[in-house]
Order: C-alpha cells, then sequence, then structure tokens
C-alpha cells in the first residue's frame, strides 16, 4: 500500500477519535475518490497516483470556493476553501516561484521556444520534470510570463 494512503488511513482514524467531524468528513470524501479510481481501473494507485488525484480535489474545490465567494455565500466558500488547505497538506512540498522559474527558463532554452505558439510544448515538458510538486494553473501563468 502507498505512503500517502497509509497517512490518509491513519489520519482517518484519528479524526474519527478525537471528533473532528471536518477532517474526517473531508479524508472519508478523498478516500472514496481514489477507492473509485482504483475499483474503475482494477489496479492499486502509486503515490503519484494519489497526488494526481488529491490536486484534481483541490482544484475542485478552489473553484467550487471561488463561485460560492461570487455568489455571497460565505459559509460554502469557507468550507471549501478549508477543505483544499487540508488536502494540500497531504501533497509533496510544493516548488516556490523562483525555482519554478529556473525550470521553465531552462526548458524554454533546451526546447528552443521563441514564441507563445510553443507555449503547450513548454508546459508539457515543464509537467513532466516537476510532477506534482506544483500545480498546472502556476506553470501556465509563468510560462506565459517568461515567453513574452
Amino acid at each position: 500500500m502507498s505512503k500517502v494512503k497509509e497517512l490518509l488511513k491513519e489520519d482517518l482514524k484519528v479524526a474519527m477519535k478525537t471528533k473532528d467531524v471536518f477532517k474526517r468528513e473531508t479524508i472519508r470524501f478523498l478516500m472514496s475518490a481514489l477507492k473509485q479510481v482504483e475499483v474503475d481501473e482494477r489496479r492499486e494507485l502509486s503515490d503519484d497516483d494519489i497526488y494526481k488525484i488529491i490536486q484534481k480535489s483541490i482544484k475542485q474545490r478552489e473553484d467550487a470556493a471561488t463561485q460560492y465567494k461570487e455568489a455571497g455565500r460565505e459559509d460554502l466558500y469557507k468550507k471549501e476553501f478549508d477543505e483544499a488547505n487540508l488536502l494540500k497538506d497531504y501533497l509533496p512540498k510544493q516548488l516556490d516561484e523562483d525555482e519554478l522559474k529556473t525550470i521553465i527558463s531552462q526548458v524554454i532554452t533546451d526546447s528552443g521556444a521563441e514564441s507563445m505558439k510553443d507555449m503547450g510544448n513548454v508546459i508539457k515538458l515543464t509537467m513532466e520534470q516537476v510532477g506534482t510538486s506544483t500545480d498546472g494553473k502556476t506553470v501556465s501563468t509563468l510560462v506565459k510570463m517568461l515567453l513574452k
């Protein structure tokens, strides 16, 4: 079993014992998403697979939080925002902006990218290098900035 999955199970047990309903429900929802993928694809998930699912789940919550904020639903905004922050704790250390700029600049140099038409390739190559240590939205924003 993957280390991340074991950590999630252990944290779920602790949340149940301490009656931390928020954490318990958030972890259960994530575990359900992981189980669904395992059943659909009939395979055991690796840590990288789990990180990708966590990132997807975080993005969904951040998008929902933004929509709730725009609709004036502070209660639901806060819940989604807090869930996204809780899930971020299960991701590996994220690269800071300077580290990411250095990697992207190197990818641009190595691939010979010169204009915005090369943006898709630069993002793809960068994501292959950094894996789950950053999200695609951040990479996209920085690539746009560096390719101008």
